[in-house]
């Protein structure tokens, strides 16, 4: 959703399109790269800061995504490409290679990546059908 009062043309449909899929693809990268420093310690304590990036990456990606569509679903498509690459990251690889692990940082990082993304979204459609319903 572009700037009214921008005097700048709206992106064509094409851009639209190709900024959505760069963002998915970021979103997928981002799990990826969170996953891979969850593991994270400072000397013998753990610090799972890729938590805290995950989240703020998250939520910038699908912000970013709603600058490009007014329809909340096609704005979640960063969201739902973290969600895919942390699925992928869950399967064992060759030789049982395992990314994710049974642990309490690994469901901290699903919630804190989500979350914060999640309600971003719903507070959107929420007011989304507050102004449809009050035309």
């Amino acid at each position: 959703m572009t700037d009214p009062s921008s005097t700048e043309a709206p992106p064509s449909v094409a851009e639209s399109r190709t900024t959505l899929a760069l963002l998915t693809l970021d979103g997928f990268l981002c799990a990826v790269l969170t996953v891979l420093f969850l593991p994270a310690y400072i000397g013998t304590a753990p610090f799972p800061v890729s938590i805290l990036v995950g989240a703020a990456v998250n939520l910038l990606l699908v912000i970013g995504a709603r600058q490009f569509t007014d329809r909340v679903l096609v704005a979640a498509a960063p969201l739902l490409g973290w969600l895919f690459g942390f699925a992928v990251c869950t399967i064992g690889g060759p030789g049982g290679d395992v990314l994710v692990f049974e642990d309490w940082r690994t469901l901290l990082l699903f919630v804190g990546a989500v979350l914060p993304a999640g309600v971003y979204l719903f507070r959107v459609q929420v007011e989304t059908m507050v102004a449809r319903a009050q035309n």
